[in-house]
Parts: C-alpha cells; structure tokens; sequence
C-alpha cells in the first residue's frame, strides 16, 4: 500500500520537475573576442567579401540558417567596455569603463599631447560601491541566478581589475567560473605551454588559470575550454537544472597561435602565414559553437535552448581589413564597432532571417532576461540603457529603426584618441575632442565612411551633435580637460 503510494508520487515529482525545467529556455551567450564583422563565412554585408571566401564557419552558416542575422550589431570599439554593457545594460557612456582594465588602479592609456584625461573607473566592474574608481550595479547572471538557472562562465572575464572582486566571476553572479580572470586575453593557447607566456617573456598575470588538466597537453585552448563546457552543461541537464552557458572564448583575441587542427588547408589554400594563423584560430571557434550545439542535441535540450552569438569589438589593425568597412578596433569607424551577431530562439525565431535593425551591446541583458521570460526591471540598481530585442526575434520590424546608438571614448591608447560618436537612422556623427570638430556619414549610402559630409549637411551635424551632447549629459559621460586652461571639453552640440 505504501509503495502504491510512494510510485505515483515520485512520477509527479519527476512531471513537476521536467515541467518546470522546460518552462526555463537554458540560454547560450556566445561572445568571442576580436572577432571583425567579416571574419566568418556568413556574409554579414550585402555581398560576398573576400574574407567571407577566405573563412569557414560553417557551423555559424548552420546557426544563421536557423535563426536570425542581425547585419548592423555593434559594441564598444574594445572588450571590457563591451563586456560590462552586457553586464549590465548599461551604455558605456553611462558605466564609464571607456577602456580595458587589468592592473589595479593603473590604466593602459599614453599621455595626450592637449588632453588631460578623466579619472575613469580603470578597476572595472565591483559587485558592490566600496571599491575606489569601479562601476557598479546588479549583474544579468544575478537575476539569471535568482530566478532558478544554473549560472556558468566559460572562458574570458575581463570585468575588474586584478585583486578587486571584479575579477572573479563568482563574485558577479556566477554558479561556476572556469578559466576567467582579470587578464584580457591568454598567455598562450597552447596546452603545450600550459596556457601561458612565459616561454616568451609574458608576465604571469596573463596565464589562463584553471585548466591544469589539460597542461602539458596537445590541445588548443579553444577546445579546452569547449570541453569543460560541455562537461557543465552536462551536470547541469542531469540535475534538471536550466543553465544559463556565458561561452566568453579568448579567441581570437592575440596572440595569434595556430590551432593546428586547421592551419594545414589554409596554407595549402595559399595564405600567408600570419594569415593561415588567425583563420584557424577562426575555424577552431566556429567547431566549438558546432560541438556546443551537438552536445545539446545529444542531451535532449537543443530544442529548449537559446542561443545568441556576437563578438565584443572589431578586427584589431594587425588582421587583415574588414573591407567595406572603414577602420579596426579602437576606431569608432565601423571597422572597430560593427559585429557579427546570429540568434536562435527554438520555436520563435524564422528560419534564416535577416534583420537590419541598427542594435547593441547594451541589448544583450534586457534581450535574455526576456527570452527567459524574467521581470527584472524593478530588481536593478542601476539604469539600463538597453532595449529588449525579443519582440524583434519574434516578429521582425516591431522596433523603432532610429533609435539613438551612442559611444564614448575619453582616452588615449594606441594611437587612438578621444571621440564621442552617434548612429542614428542611417546617420553616423562622430565627435574628436582634441580638435572638437565633427565626421558625418550617411552609412546607406556610404558603409566604408569615405565621404564626410559634415560642412556639406550643417543642419544634420547640428541636430546630431545636440542629439549626442544630450545623451552624454544624461548619462554622466566623463570628459577630458584642456591640459592648457584646464577647462572640460565641451559635449557635443549647443
């Protein structure tokens, strides 16, 4: 009689279970470094490049055929501005993390020769306000936590600086950390060399930590860190627990090593080496979003699993040019802001859909707290600039078109100085505050930004400048100062 009892029981318990897990779409956030919009062989641009030609990605070319290419996705024109506007929502102009980070309270910016900088938060994200010169603010996989999912980092941090608590994702919302720290990008991605420099004089700061099984071992980092997401994801679908996967790859970030598994073909094909190098670093990303996607099909849950795909800034000016476009990370031309960018919605999206919604970073967070079908607009401390993209993956053209995209740069490094820019409808303004003079391009007409137009169109400057300056005002954006009479740079506009 009891065991009568006790069976049905534990089969509604099971029911109750597997009801609630599938109520909760586990979620992928596919984000790789460096990555420029035509480094893949799913054209991005209304026509085949060269690089399109060039790459293969034929597991991005399977994942664009199931849901949607967004072909005017931007971020930040470098990482650790991008990563914490998915972080949090927040524009970069609003969190002020403008720069990468990486030593406590050291910056990487040179001096200018007419600016004086501002004392922007260079530690990063800290999960609380105690923390001197940080942001912070309530964390997408804090709500992603609370509301039942398993949260997971894989691969790349690059939130805090080193010895604050932004630097470890467990302090951010993280169930569970694998190889994520301060540094920006590996010592090395060679097991052989145990994921660190410094067999080539790199400081130890830069060495990947937490993948000692794989030291000594003949395996790319790329697929180290695929290996132990899949093994995550795997304990997180046995305890029925909906997942919440942050795929953060190093790749193809430098330095640039061969994955061995694909250099081979691209020098048989005729590339240089440098060349046959980044593609297969290239190659070896696009296998591990093919071996995530098999791994979901073989545990049951592919068909309840989203899947968003972006990478945090443009090409860096020693990979080949993204061409059309202009420019290369660090540049606020589109070289070094405009993305690729796939997502599939199992049951939601259409099939091979395209979509030329100018969108952004900032949009991550509201998008997959939606798609996970969380509120989460009066659990946030901070303001999110953000605007939710599901009601565009469920039925295209919903948003408004011309929508204000803002960037902010009030730093000095490598060569790039300080710019404030804004995309508006097809309009590009882009603000230099050494000169305080103004760039305008019509990108429908002009995607390599070659004809600037802002003595020919003075009522657009005009209104895009007072559009921009108000913007930055309202979201607190640092400025630098005039190093002679110490006066602020005015924002754009009257």
């Amino acid at each position: 009689m009891r065991c009568g009892i006790l069976i049905p029981l534990l089969i509604l318990f099971v029911l109750t279970q597997t009801t609630t897990a599938a109520e909760k779409p586990n979620i992928i956030f596919f984000l790789v470094d460096d990555m420029g919009w035509q480094e893949t062989s799913v054209p991005f641009h209304t026509q085949v490049t060269e690089l399109n030609r060039r790459y293969r990605t034929p597991n991005m070319e399977k994942l664009a055929a199931d849901g949607v290419k967004f072909t005017q996705a931007y971020a930040s024109a470098v990482c650790s501005p991008s990563r914490i506007s998915a972080l949090t929502g927040m524009n970069v102009a609003r969190h002020g993390v403008t720069n990468w980070t990486l030593q406590r309270d050291k910056g990487p910016d040179g001096r200018h020769p007419t600016l004086t900088l501002p004392e922007w938060p260079l530690n990063g994200f800290s999960p609380s306000s105690g923390i001197p010169r940080t942001v912070s603010g309530t964390t997408l996989p804090q709500l992603l936590r609370a509301a039942g999912y398993r949260t997971i980092h894989v691969g790349k941090a690059h939130f805090g600086a080193i010895s604050t608590p932004g630097e470890n994702p467990l302090n951010l919302g993280f169930d569970i950390n694998i190889a994520g720290h301060a540094a920006g990008g590996p010592g090395s991605y060679w097991g052989e060399k145990n994921f660190s420099g410094k067999w080539r004089g790199a400081e130890a700061h830069w060495d990947v930590p937490g993948l000692e099984a794989y030291h000594g071992k003949d395996v790319f980092l790329t697929e180290a860190l695929t290996l132990e997401a899949v093994k995550a994801v795997e304990q997180s679908v046995a305890d029925r627990k909906p997942f919440y996967l942050y795929m953060s790859h190093y790749a193809v970030h430098a330095p640039w090593e061969k994955d061995m598994r694909f250099y081979q073909k691209y020098i048989d094909q005729g590339l240089k080496p440098a060349e046959a190098t980044l593609a297969s670093m290239i190659e070896g990303m696009d296998k591990s979003l093919g071996d995530l996607r098999t791994a979901l099909k073989r545990l049951g849950v592919a068909d309840n699993t989203i899947i968003v795909f972006l990478s945090d800034n443009g090409s860096p000016a020693e990979c080949p040019p993204n061409l059309p476009l202009r420019g290369h990370k660090l540049n606020p031309y589109e070289g070094g802001v405009r993305v690729p960018m796939l997502a599939y919605w199992p049951g939601v999206t259409a099939p091979g859909t395209t979509n030329a919604l100018p969108v952004v970073i900032d949009d991550i967070f509201p998008t997959l707290l939606d798609m996970g079908n969380i509120e989460w607009s009066k659990k946030v401390s901070q303001t999110v600039d953000g605007i939710s993209l599901a009601p565009e993956l469920r039925q295209s053209g919903t948003l408004e078109n011309n929508r204000p995209i803002v960037w902010h740069f009030p730093n000095n490094y490598s060569g790039q100085g300080p710019f404030s820019a804004l995309r508006a409808g097809p309009w590009k303004l882009i603000y230099f505050h050494a000169t305080q003079k103004y760039e305008l391009y019509n990108l429908d007409a002009d995607i390599g930004e070659k004809v600037n137009l802002a003595d020919k169109e003075p009522t657009q400057t005009a209104t895009l400048a007072r559009q921009l300056g108000q913007l930055l005002r309202a979201r607190g954006a640092l400025m630098p100062t005039v190093s002679k009479t110490g006066a602020l740079v005015p924002y754009p506009g009257p």
